[in-house]
Order: C-alpha cells, then sequence, then structure tokens
C-alpha cells in the first residue's frame, strides 16, 4: 500500500486514536510510541488534515484573524529608536 492510499484510509475516528497517541506519547494499550512512530504519526496526520480537513482544523494552524478594508498590521512609517545598552 502506497502512503496516499494508506491516508485515504485513515478513518476520522483512527485520525482522532493517532492525535491522541502522539499527544500522550503512548498507544491506546500503554506501549510508549518509539521516536520513528511518532515521526510516522506525524507524517499521517499532516497528511490526513491536508487532504480531509478545513485549514482552520489542521495541525499548525494559526487563526491570523482578519483585517476590515485598509487596515495594515505594521505602520507603513515606523519612527526608528535608538538602542540603549545598560551596564
Amino acid at each position: 500500500m502506497d502512503f496516499n492510499a494508506l491516508i485515504d484510509s485513515i478513518t476520522p475516528e483512527t485520525y482522532q486514536a493517532l492525535l491522541k497517541a502522539l499527544e500522550l506519547g503512548k498507544w491506546a494499550d500503554g506501549n510508549r510510541l518509539t521516536p520513528e512512530q511518532k515521526e510516522h504519526v506525524m507524517q499521517a496526520i499532516i497528511a490526513y488534515g491536508e487532504k480531509h480537513l478545513p485549514p482552520q482544523q489542521r495541525v499548525g494552524f494559526i487563526d491570523r484573524g482578519s483585517k476590515d478594508e485598509g487596515e495594515v498590521c505594521d505602520d507603513p512609517h515606523p519612527v526608528e529608536q535608538p538602542v540603549k545598552f545598560l551596564q
């Protein structure tokens, strides 16, 4: 079975179980995940999210909010201030 077929075969319940296993560092039966298993589980979780979840539900999503028309995050004309070093 190739990686894409494996990701397509993951059910939402399996996805939740993988998330929980990674969060706790152990499988449902209590066995610890090996470093290699953690890596594979992370890859599967990210790939599943990219294929099946909306962006706001994916691992690593950062809500940047929304801006009103014309509103900017950065000051377009910042005032330069000297750095003062204390001894």
